[in-house]
């Protein structure tokens, strides 16, 4: 569904996430706008590239862990943005979000000769999802339909249902609506190659100038009694942004003890994806 686009993430978009993940480390000498600013941008997936990040890795029923069963990996529940990009003079000029979505931006995080952050996300054919139904956004502002969601999320081991991120309103991000856009679009025309992270307009213009991107915003805290756990085959990850005004978190906690979950539920969109080795 999403061959034709360019596959980037935010890190650092929602406070203590990265200190929970360990990664905070990694930021220590990149300089932040501001204080609660994210830290960066990295591509997961990039169309027509020649390295790992050639692959397509996106998949909305399966989580594939890497080959190497020393890497841990966990899920990384968030919301993306899909949106058109108009570029001017080779440099991106406008981003507009059309739809967004759930989803997993899961991430190795014990990958020790990893360099930069693309190297820890994607590690298999099947290492993302994108919510099974994506929401028309009809004005990325206050006042706006973003302004009703929250995003939730699961994980089910041996017939156990437990919360895996804290529920959480969209509009709990530290950079949101305008502040996140004219972020980004400043982030992709100037970020370097430094640290964890890549420069994104040298990889935009090899891929052609792709104009279409999904952006996942940043993953949201972990539940204290689960920041450290790490994925297993067999396991299921749920994740569910969904209008708070039509749904409880009982609903959705009840929805999503369903093994087999509808994917025509109205202003829901729902990523449960089974984890397994191959």
């Amino acid at each position: 569904m999403y061959k034709e686009y360019l596959g980037f993430g935010i890190a650092g978009n929602f406070a203590n996430h990265l200190e929970q993940a360990g990664e905070a480390k990694d930021f220590i000498h990149i300089k932040s706008d501001s204080e609660d600013a994210p830290k960066g941008i990295f591509p997961f997936y990039i169309p027509a590239n020649s390295s790992f990040l050639g692959r397509y890795c996106i998949n909305n029923d399966e989580l594939v862990l890497p080959q190497n069963s020393s890497l841990k990996v966990q899920a990384e529940p968030e919301v993306a943005l899909e949106c058109e990009l108009v570029y001017k003079d080779k440099e991106l000029v406008k981003l507009v979000p059309k739809y967004f979505m759930a989803f997993n931006d899961a991430s190795v995080r014990n990958n020790e000769n990893a360099k930069k952050i693309s190297q820890k996300k994607n590690f298999s054919r099947a290492s993302k999802a994108a919510g099974h139904k994506k929401i028309a956004i009809d004005k990325f502002e206050d006042g706006g339909i973003c302004d009703n969601y929250s995003i939730a999320s699961f994980i089910k081991s041996g017939g156990v249902l437990e919360s895996y991120g804290e529920l959480s309103t969209l509009k709990g991000y530290s950079y949101f609506y305008e502040r996140l856009i004219d972020w980004i679009v400043k982030k992709i025309n100037t970020q370097q190659d430094f640290a964890v992270l890549e420069n994104l307009s040298t990889l935009i213009q090899n891929a052609n100038y792709p104009k279409k991107l999904l952006i996942s915003i940043g993953a949201t805290r972990y539940v204290k009694e689960n920041e450290n756990r790490t994925l297993e085959p067999n396991d299921r990850v749920c994740i569910v942004v969904f209008n708070h005004h039509k749904y409880s978190f009982e609903d959705i906690q009840k929805l999503a003890s369903q093994d087999s979950i509808p994917k025509d539920l109205e202003e829901l969109s729902i990523i449960n994806q089974k984890v397994i080795l191959e």
